[in-house]
């Protein structure tokens, strides 16, 4: 069943208030929190003006009590007008349109949901209000029809006032739980400045196509994903990865939309746009967040769905009760209203929600979003922590770790001869090779002459130069030797888990390189921190145990699951499940997908691809392992808060419906005990804002 995205009440599709929102339909449980989302802001200054207007309403009251029982202006106060007191119709007056126009949001909410066949808060709300002015209305100007109308008017509005000033204070708490999220909705810029024809035009967002090249100028916010086709500068990706410092971007660099242009002159072309960009992709986890729940709280869904109906067969018993054995209608009629009021099941209802709700815009600030309770009540039971290695723990590309010389000859020498040999070749060092000597400020000459030799090397020619760099088995076919040191150093390194190859040049051995995938920063640290936590931490790769191990060493890992196919990956985590253990899997590539699936916990790294996004239950924005154990963190202490949440909701009901019953509570101070309620809920919550990660 649908839950409804701000009070977090679970509805009925078909009965619930309806509203379709961008190419989405959303449910709510009244009309009240249809336009709270509608327009948040707009709905808050009203709510504001409905609080103020209750209020005065209750200051006008107690003052004409108090005045009435001080005897002041005793003769006003005992006048009769038409047979009613000065002092009843003054109470009337006052009270009528703070019930009416202050509380009319509450009960269009509740004829609309008795009008779909629905029984909801505002039904609760509204009867309990209704009930108390009328009665007080009747006993004002047909006092022979009631008993004591005193109070009931002033207990009618005092009940709505507690009720409005609790959904304000929630509203405002809530809404201050969420600010990171709302940050990042409202960062979607509205204006490109597209070239068509070689003149800029500026154009709305929506219009962008994919392909369109478009300019950013310094100080302005990228538009939509893309790629930089001219250009250089720095661009401050902090609201999206969190990074806080600007990232230097070149032809060739992918930008991230509403991202900000820092320094140089940018032409992008458009990637992705509209939903399929990062921002939107980002807003969308956040909504399933909000609107997602925990198991734990399908229990308290179940008790919800059955609990206003049992509420007003206990007010009907309970106020027979009271009128067969008192006699008294006032005191069964107080009884009721007591039990109508105490009795609303919000606190249950938002358990969930506002926590998960806190627990997202936490993570926001960290660039760590939660999908959902699901997910945030399996960590609580996690124990161990799988590991992708290629592209997860490790930067996903080889980098050159080792230049070895030989015969006298220096360091940037042999990187040089090896970036010649290696420039026309598709090698997958060469790359890697490439990037470290245009680092080191090499101009790479072409090579004279060049040939590839599949499976071996290269052979290349520069300055009368013969540059071999390969194999052992292309020294060989080449008839040069191995000396016994060289040998020993190639050894080494190939057990340390690298590829390293032998360059020869006229003939004699003059260097070896060497290359791996390397881990990424913070790497070790984030392994450092999870095994603290007291998890046990694994690495999964498809690559030979050897290398798996180097890396694996390298990061402080003790468990290596190596050449695991990548249809495998699941098989292995269904092992560890199947041997008690609570996984969590944290990769970054479509093959990783369906273990992330499997996994109690999937963690997808940001960086990743799309598939293994959207089947991650914690996304990771930033590339930064550390936020693996802030995730971790982070649902833990959101369940704790969800299971404080709960607990109070249980015993506030459990005891509260009771003691109304038994007619020790005034209805007064049953409206402001279940506002209470509601706001220890939603303020226990909000405390997660403190949460150090």
């Amino acid at each position: 069943m649908p839950r409804d995205p701000v009070c977090g009440m679970v509805v009925d599709a078909d009965k619930a208030i309806k509203r379709k929102i961008g190419d989405r339909t959303y449910h709510f449980c009244s009309e009240t929190c249809a336009r709270t989302y509608e327009q948040p802001e707009r709905e808050l200054k009203a709510m504001r003006r409905r609080v103020t207007m209750a209020l005065l309403g209750v200051v006008s009251v107690a003052t004409l009590r108090v005045m009435a029982m001080l005897g002041l202006t005793v003769a006003i106060m005992a006048l009769k007008i038409v047979g009613i007191s000065a002092l009843d119709l003054a109470l009337f007056v006052v009270s009528t349109p703070i019930v009416w126009i202050a509380g009319w949001g509450i009960h269009h909410g509740a004829y609309k949901a008795l009008k779909n066949r629905a029984i909801n808060m505002d039904v609760l709300i509204t009867t309990g209000v209704l009930a108390g002015w009328g009665y007080g209305a009747v006993s004002t100007f047909f006092p022979a029809l009631g008993s004591e109308g005193y109070g009931y008017l002033e207990i009618a509005i005092a009940i709505l006032a507690f009720v409005l000033l609790g959904k304000f204070i929630e509203e405002t708490i809530r809404r201050r739980s969420a600010a990171a999220i709302r940050k990042l909705l409202k960062l979607q810029p509205t204006i490109a400045r597209v070239l068509k024809d070689g003149q800029e035009v500026e154009v709305s967002i929506d219009d962008v196509q994919v392909g369109d090249i478009f300019v950013v100028k310094p100080g302005e916010k990228i538009p939509t994903d893309g790629v930089v086709v001219s250009g250089l500068s720095s661009v401050d990706e902090k609201i999206i990865t969190g990074e806080s410092i600007p990232v230097e971007k070149n032809v060739g660099n992918e930008v991230i939309g509403a991202t900000i242009n820092k320094t140089g002159l940018l032409k992008v072309k458009a990637t992705k746009v509209g939903e399929d960009t990062a921002l939107m992709q980002i807003v969308h986890l956040v909504e399933e967040a909000q609107s997602a729940n925990a198991p734990v709280q399908k229990l308290a869904d179940r008790v919800v769905g059955y609990f206003v109906p049992a509420v007003f067969t206990v007010a009907a018993i309970a106020f027979s009760y009271w009128l067969i054995s008192s006699g008294n209608f006032s005191t069964a009629f107080l009884v009721l209203l007591s039990i109508l009021l105490i009795a609303c099941p919000c606190a249950l209802g938002i358990a969930t929600p506002t926590a998960i709700l806190a627990g997202v815009g936490k993570g926001a600030e960290y660039g760590v979003l939660l999908r959902g309770g699901e997910y945030v009540e399996n960590v609580r039971k996690l124990n161990t922590v799988v590991f992708d290695k290629t592209g997860t723990l490790t930067k996903g590309e080889p980098s050159v770790t080792d230049i070895l010389t030989f015969e006298s000859y220096k360091e940037n020498e042999v990187l040089e001869f090896v970036a010649v040999a290696e420039k026309g070749s598709e090698h997958p060092l060469a790359e890697a090779v490439l990037k470290a000597a245009s680092k080191a400020g090499f101009n790479i000459p072409d090579a004279e002459t060049f040939e590839a030799v599949p499976g071996h090397g290269v052979k290349a020619s520069l300055r009368d130069h013969v540059i071999l760099f390969g194999n052992r088995r292309l020294m060989e076919e080449n008839k040069i030797s191995l000396k016994g040191s060289t040998e020993s150093h190639l050894t080494k390194l190939e057990e340390q888990g690298k590829t390293a190859m032998l360059l020869a040049i006229d003939g004699k051995i003059a260097g070896i390189v060497a290359a791996m995938d390397t881990p990424k920063d913070n790497a070790a640290e984030a392994i450092k921190q999870l095994k603290n936590m007291g998890l046990e931490v694994a690495m999964l790769t498809g690559d030979n145990e050897r290398t798996a191990k180097a890396i694996a060493n390298q990061l402080g890992i003790d468990t290596v699951i190596a050449n695991v196919l990548p249809w495998e990956k699941v098989n292995v985590i269904k092992k560890l499940q199947s041997e008690g253990k609570v996984v969590a899997m944290v990769g970054d590539g479509v093959n990783d997908a369906p273990a992330l699936a499997q996994a109690q916990v999937g963690i997808a790294i940001g960086s990743g691809t799309d598939i293994a996004k959207e089947t991650g239950g914690i996304v990771l924005i930033k590339d930064d392992l550390r936020d693996v154990a802030r995730g971790i963190i982070l649902s833990k202490a959101t369940m704790r808060k969800i299971k404080q949440n709960l607990f109070w909701a249980f015993i506030y009901n459990t005891v509260s419906i009771p003691v109304a019953a038994v007619g020790l509570l005034n209805p007064i101070i049953a409206a402001g005990a279940m506002a209470f309620s509601s706001l220890f809920v939603v303020s226990n919550s909000a405390t997660l804002k403190l949460l150090k990660l």
